[in-house]
């Protein structure tokens, strides 16, 4: 895509906060914004324009490797050539102050005028049938209960305090519930398992999962999941946390259960029938998530709570509110639901499903959490900048996660197909730093932080910043033996082995782990020929 672009911003990473947070000044400063959008339909736009002056594009300059000229440019194309859509990933979700640098990009796209217009950034609204928000039980925890949720009183943004906060404006506006999950913190959950504080957690469920792969600082993950009483894994392999498990059960892929999958934000919907039974009596018998956790919640006393007895049933139930059962979205629709698109929505509604009933330049959500209302840039706890002396002995920057065909996540590595087309994982080098270390492309090299050392292959990208390392995530050998220590190669050349996931280095308001930001070290392996 940057080879596509008109401007590529090569910023350094983590500092995306900082450069939207330069584009929103150049625009206020030049009077590029939508004067009328703000004033009828903003809220805060004075303390976001004094928030705004920290940021000047010659200081954000010194901060992003982005030039002053180029950040102004930037910012008078967006805000001038409308309408526009600004679209982002893995790649920011993933920093440390993630949270602060999607305010901004979602500020940035309102005070333009862009925000749920043809052709600029869409606001979707609830579902047209029965949305997983309406369907969850969550609603029926006692606050007592609720506060027992482990993280919930520090990392408030995604967990209960903040969904509940932000459904219950949601629910005044718009009149139902949206889709919001609401997360335990993670990291703090392994320390739980592990310490016994604030209370002891003893079992653990992962499906969909595989946390020794896909979660940062592997070696917590793995001695947390090695003390738990009991740990079941539901997936479609041996992967190497289901190698860890007491108990694995077979789940019935996307082929052997009916589905009714929301897209963007529940408003469109998409169904797909069962192709292939999920139980063949005498060849297998696979689990749906659903008859799983039926099963678990009716041994556990909830029978009232579970009464469809198949998915398809409980597809049904979903598409009550459109007049239809699953055979009939199958049959009459093609199993596909994408209502026409309503723009500029929050005239008709009046407002918004804030506090304010505005557009929040200036988020009270974030400001009755205890947060920072408004975005703002930090410098990374590990950076070049933010830590010098760490820096002497790890001068490089590691970024991590890109995905890449044919695999998905850190699926299909045993198929010997899929296997040959890419064979061995990649890190990504700029040539003249790779020669600077003596390293030929093709050559085996160690990448080390401070939490540990992987192996993998170097292959030159002159498109990536020389300061600045690329590893593929996901990577496991399931040639290699299954029994510990090896697990199927879960040390050799995970990149979540070198990640952190300590709750000092974590999102203050999500909560979120690092995984784009890590100093490290690269060199050649050793090898005997």
């Amino acid at each position: 895509m940057a080879d596509l672009a008109d401007i590529y911003l090569q910023l350094r990473p983590a500092t995306d906060a900082a450069l939207l947070m330069a584009m929103i000044n150049v625009v206020i400063e030049e009077g590029l914004y939508d004067k009328e959008f703000v004033q009828k339909w903003c809220y805060g736009f004075d303390q976001l324009v004094e928030r705004a002056k920290q940021y000047p594009p010659s200081r954000v300059a010194e901060i992003t490797w982005v030039s002053a000229e180029k950040i102004r440019q930037t910012a008078r194309m967006y805000a001038t050539e409308k309408p526009g859509m600004s679209v982002h990933g893995m790649g920011m979700e993933h920093l440390e102050y993630n949270n602060e640098a999607m305010q901004a990009k979602l500020i940035l796209s309102a005070i333009v005028g862009n925000i749920d217009v043809e052709g600029g950034d869409y606001m979707t609204g609830p579902a047209d049938s029965i949305s997983g928000g309406e369907l969850s039980l969550g609603r029926m925890l006692p606050p007592e209960q609720k506060k027992k949720q482990i993280g919930a009183d520090r990392f408030k943004l995604l967990a209960l305090p903040g969904r509940d906060l932000m459904w219950e404006y949601i629910e005044k506006r718009w009149g139902k519930r949206c889709t919001l999950l609401a997360y335990a913190h993670y990291p703090l959950l392994l320390r739980a398992i592990l310490t016994g504080n604030p209370y002891p957690v003893r079992a653990g469920i992962t499906f969909a999962s595989n946390p020794m792969l896909t979660q940062a600082n592997v070696k917590l993950v793995y001695q947390a999941l090695k003390s738990l009483d009991l740990y079941v894994v539901h997936d479609f392999w041996l992967t190497p946390s289901a190698l860890l498990a007491d108990y694995v059960l077979p789940a019935a892929c996307w082929l052997e259960r009916p589905q009714l999958e929301p897209v963007m934000a529940d408003t469109q919907i998409i169904g797909g029938e069962a192709a292939l039974p999920a139980v063949v009596p005498g060849e297998h018998e696979y689990w749906t998530d659903y008859g799983f956790f039926r099963g678990l919640g009716i041994r556990l006393g909830q029978k009232e709570f579970w009464p469809w007895k198949t998915l398809e049933e409980v597809c049904d139930y979903t598409l009550r509110p459109m007049g239809m059962t699953f055979r009939d979205f199958m049959d009459k629709k093609g199993g596909v639901h994408f209502p026409p698109n309503e723009y500029k929505k929050y005239e008709r509604l009046g407002g918004f499903g804030t506090p304010t009933g505005k557009l929040e330049l200036y988020s009270t959500v974030l400001e009755k959490l205890g947060y920072d209302p408004l975005p703002h840039y930090e410098e990374a706890k590990e950076s070049l900048i933010g830590r010098p002396e760490l820096a002497k002995n790890y001068p490089l920057m590691l970024i991590t996660g890109g995905r890449f065909q044919p695999y998905f996540h850190s699926e299909h590595r045993q198929i010997e197909s899929v296997r040959m087309r890419h064979p061995e994982p990649l890190v990504q080098i700029h040539p003249e730093t790779a020669k600077r270390l003596d390293i030929e492309n093709g050559d085996w090299v160690w990448i080390e932080t401070p939490r540990g050392r992987i192996r993998q292959k170097c292959t030159f990208f002159d498109g990536i910043h020389p300061k600045v390392v690329h590893c593929q995530h996901g990577w496991w050998f399931p040639e290699l033996p299954s029994e510990e220590p090896w697990l199927g190669g879960v040390w050799e050349s995970n990149v979540n082995v070198l990640t952190d996931d300590d709750p000092g280095r974590c999102n203050p308001a999500s909560g979120v782990w690092p995984l784009k930001t890590a100093l490290c070290k690269v060199y050649k392996c050793k090898t005997y020929t």
